[in-house]
């Protein structure tokens, strides 16, 4: 995926307040909650993009605290645009790569995952790149509560198909999956859409959705 260049991106997010990098990123795992105003539970959601469904979310549930990670400062000084425009109380960001996820969150320490229109990294030899791969669902494993789940959302046939044959090799279990999430009445109820969900939803490709848990 090319990215467009945002002069300034990198400084922005660097001096945002709501935006952690690198160590101080690091130096709160374990301790997200003092970050926020409640003691509310704790919602991820990794490659986050220009941060629409993360705001929405945030305004849609206040009594929720939700941080979004992004990696691209091009993308994620979007989201934090977004913010500037909107502050919440129950938003943060961080800059970083999900490979690092465990180095920035303790062991049952987040509630919900949700991994919206993921890179598909469509080359077999990139597999393991994929965010729901049995690669990347381990580190879930470590981060999220007892009771934690994982929503997954994509366009991408292939990617979804390959996704649900995860599942049960790295040790979790579906509990729900749809093929075509707008025309799903159970699944689809009080859902959020994304900013690409929106764009390909539009041009009449169908929305897959699975939620899992261990």
């Amino acid at each position: 995926m090319r990215l467009r260049n945002v002069p300034g991106a990198a400084e922005a997010v660097a001096g945002h307040e709501r935006c952690f990098q690198d160590e101080a990123a690091k130096q709160n795992k374990g301790n997200w909650q003092t970050q926020f105003s409640n003691n509310g539970p704790l919602h991820v959601e990794i490659g986050m993009g220009k941060g629409r469904f993360v705001m929405d979310m945030a305004r849609l549930h206040p009594e929720i605290n939700y941080i979004g990670i992004e990696r691209y400062d091009s993308v994620l000084v979007r989201a934090l645009q977004k913010y500037d425009e909107d502050p919440l109380p129950n938003v943060l960001f961080i800059s970083m790569n999900a490979e690092e996820i465990c180095d920035v969150f303790a062991e049952g320490e987040v509630d919900r995952i949700y991994l919206n229109f993921s890179d598909p990294w469509p080359k077999d030899r990139h597999a393991k790149r994929r965010l729901t791969s049995t690669r990347y669902l381990e580190r879930y494993d470590h981060i999220l509560a007892k009771k934690g789940c994982i929503e997954f959302k994509t366009d991408n046939q292939d990617l979804f198909a390959w996704s649900l044959e995860q599942v049960e090799p790295a040790g979790w279990k579906l509990i729900a999956s749809t093929t075509d999430l707008h025309h799903d009445a159970v699944l689809n109820e009080g859902n959020v859409m994304t900013e690409y969900e929106q764009k390909f939803s539009e041009m009449g490709n169908p929305i897959c959705k699975m939620i899992i848990e261990r």
